[in-house]
């Protein structure tokens, strides 16, 4: 069983910045892939950015390119989104998640990854 905390929403001015962090449990997080999702009232939850087990390889939705930054730190089984230039319509709530099956794909499909977290609001204010 994996477990995934996020950390790091808030509150924002548009133009602001925000990090968010995401903890696992688990002795194997350094073989999974980690994503950031998010889900805003009323639609359905979105990729946001992916990152492979090695952090060699990311993928980032078109809407955030240029804006977010997804990392890893395997030591600290530690996932982060650095969020720059926040924009309303980023405001949602932020989810990581983990595919714990070993995979060299950096998947955008949610039901591909096995494990979620309890999510955390982000808010950007015009």
């Amino acid at each position: 069983q994996v477990q995934l905390v996020e950390s790091g929403g808030g509150l924002v001015q548009a133009g602001g910045s925000l990090r968010l962090s995401c903890a696992a449990s688990g002795r194997t997080f350094s073989s999974y892939v980690m994503g950031w999702f998010r889900q805003a009232p009323g639609k359905e939850r979105e990729f946001v950015a992916a990152i492979s087990w090695s952090g060699g390889s990311t993928r980032y939705a078109a809407s955030v390119e240029g804006r977010f930054t997804i990392s890893r730190d395997n030591a600290k089984n530690t996932v982060y989104l650095q969020m720059n230039s926040l924009k309303p319509e980023d405001t949602a709530v932020y989810y990581c998640a983990a595919r714990a099956t070993f995979s060299v794909v950096v998947s955008t499909t949610p039901r591909t990854y096995d494990y979620w977290g309890q999510g955390t609001q982000v808010t950007a204010s015009s």
